[in-house]
């Protein structure tokens, strides 16, 4: 199980107003009835056995009920198209939670995972943001909310979650998506991003 680690970049935008409640706790009750959103995951280093995992970029876009530890949860994961079929596949077993990890905490709430797919993922960081897309599928873009020192990002410190660092800026975001299973159109919620580093363990 432990086999692999990888450390990187992983921002978000959901459907709530700042902050989303289910980020907080999964107990908690989100903004609205349905939330929509996205994870947007870029691998800058990482071994999975004997892969490098280092330039592999990954976005799930899911659909869960209003309190998110109750399952039901609908998403779907796509992962670079330059990466190779083994990569492919150990991406997709990390955040499928195959392997072990924080993605098999989260994958016990997911009753209806679609067929993961390949396609063209562009993650960009311009100032004070981040910003994804997936040509025909998906554009998302988040930037760090002001704070009292505006040369400083507003951040969340020793905060518990089982993806992000513990410690993370909080951001507001936009997303147009529609890939045939998933469309929607959210302005101005919930967003944040932080650095991971997980590990099969």
């Amino acid at each position: 199980m432990s086999d692999w680690w990888a450390e990187g970049l992983l921002f978000e935008n959901c459907s709530c107003t700042a902050v989303c409640p289910g980020h907080i706790h999964f107990s908690q009750k989100c903004t609205h009835e349905v939330c929509q959103g996205f994870w947007a995951i870029r691998f800058d280093d990482g071994r999975f056995d004997d892969l490098a995992l280092g330039g592999i970029c990954a976005v799930i876009i899911y659909e869960t009920p209003p309190v998110m530890i109750e399952g039901g949860w609908k998403q779907r994961i796509v992962i670079s198209d330059h990466a190779t079929a083994e990569q492919f596949r150990a991406v997709e077993e990390i955040l499928t939670g195959v392997r072990g990890g924080p993605w098999r905490i989260l994958a016990g709430f997911v009753a209806d995972p679609l067929p993961t797919r390949a396609a063209p993922i562009v993650i960009d960081e311009p100032p004070k943001g981040k910003s994804v897309t997936i040509k025909g599928m998906l554009r998302g873009a988040v930037e760090a909310i002001r704070g009292r020192n505006r040369a400083e990002p507003v951040n969340f410190v020793n905060i518990f979650n089982q993806i992000h660092d513990s410690t993370q800026v909080i951001a507001m975001g936009s997303t147009r998506c529609a890939d045939g299973d998933f469309a929607f159109s959210i302005e101005q919620t919930h967003a944040l991003w932080s650095r991971f580093r997980w590990t099969g363990e």
